[in-house]
């Protein structure tokens, strides 16, 4: 066989597999029904030697992988060799990716403060030199203000002896480090257990933390049964019944909450579970309220929409299931370009001097000066 014709059969038959594959993603192929892919988020943290970094986020369900590299120098694709001599700038780094439906991005960052010393500028424990020192690199607007948030309420508990010295850095090209690097915890399992305890950083962690090193994700509050529909009808309004749980649209407009400028949360109208705040509140021009954001992102659903001939994606509740409206594109470019279009029947407002009585005290800090 001529080497033309067999190369002509490879690429036929990757060709073949290529697209086969991309069809198994789209579809579920035992119901016959197109599926929605779950769409996942990059986090990045250095917090020195990447092999200590990884297992605490590996271990958190909702967290798809972490892969060990290198961020914030000036070489394109530096090998591990360059970067541990100092010479390329580069740090140390493990990229999460993420469920946010899932995970939260603030439940990442309080696992990562506890991975580190913070208040150390010149590395970490027995690791020396810049490229081993702490820092938190935002992918988005979003992430920027929780970690800026985050790193204040770390310095404001006096958990540390030092400042926190850790950086918020736009995150920039990442580069994975090589192969033999990545879980090395678990490939060099005895190597790694040496170096980990020769280090010290244990020794720090347990100082600094105590019976606290372990990060416990607050339990959701008491879970939520909804209602049947016989009973919703009776609590909630035509219209509220109409845009919840008959994927219905108010009249732009003449709505309850459109224009509405005081300070407080928005929570679902049937379940009570947190979806806005009016800090992330702006005027669209649309007739709607509208956001450029969740208050928790583990609250809102979204689905594909194909109605009204065109594809759209829809916002619901987690635990409410309800429909609440729209998320697109077309958002505040100076935010997140977001812009969650939601009916105001889906909505109950909390006003701020109400939300410690309401049992939603945790949010009155989004409001302080």
């Amino acid at each position: 066989m001529s080497h033309i014709v067999r190369f002509l059969i490879i690429l036929s038959a990757s060709l073949f597999s290529v697209q086969c594959m991309s069809k198994a993603q789209k579809m579920d192929v035992s119901k016959g029904k197109a599926t929605k892919q779950v769409a996942m988020t990059e986090a990045t943290f250095a917090g020195g030697c990447f092999w200590c970094m990884e297992p605490p986020f590996e271990k958190l369900d909702g967290v798809k992988s972490v892969v060990s590299g290198f961020m914030g120098g000036t070489k394109v694709n530096p090998a591990y060799k360059e970067v541990a001599s100092g010479s390329t700038k580069h740090l140390e780094v493990v990229q999460v990716t993420y469920d946010p439906n899932k995970v939260s991005y603030e439940t990442l960052l309080e696992v990562f403060w506890r991975q580190v010393n913070p208040t150390d500028a010149g590395g970490q424990f027995v690791d020396r030199g810049n490229q081993y020192t702490t820092a938190i690199f935002y992918h988005d607007i979003m992430q920027k203000k929780a970690a800026e948030i985050s790193k204040k309420k770390m310095n404001d508990s006096k958990r540390f002896k030092k400042p926190i010295v850790t950086p918020i850095r736009e995150a920039l090209a990442f580069y994975p480090a090589e192969d033999y690097h990545q879980d090395y915890y678990k490939k060099s399992t005895i190597k790694y257990k040496y170096y980990r305890y020769r280090s010290g950083r244990d020794d720090y962690i347990d100082k600094a933390w105590g019976k606290d090193r372990e990060y416990k994700i607050p339990p959701k509050k008491g879970a939520f049964v909804k209602p049947s529909k016989e009973e919703l009808k009776k609590t909630l309004t035509p219209m509220q019944f109409k845009v919840t749980q008959k994927d219905g649209t108010e009249p732009p407009f003449k709505n309850e909450y459109w224009d509405n400028k005081k300070e407080g949360i928005y929570v679902d109208i049937v379940s009570g579970e947190p979806l806005f705040s009016s800090t992330n509140k702006y005027k669209s021009g649309t007739g709607w309220p509208s956001f450029d954001r969740p208050i928790e992102n583990e609250n809102i659903v979204e689905k594909e929409d194909r109605k009204l001939f065109s594809i759209r994606t829809e916002v619901r509740s987690k635990d409410g299931d309800s429909h609440l409206g729209h998320v697109f594109d077309d958002g505040p470019k100076d935010t997140t370009g977001k812009r969650y279009c939601i009916n105001s029947a889906a909505l109950r407002f909390v006003p701020v001097e109400k939300l410690e009585a309401e049992g939603y005290g945790e949010y009155a800090k989004l409001f302080k000066k």
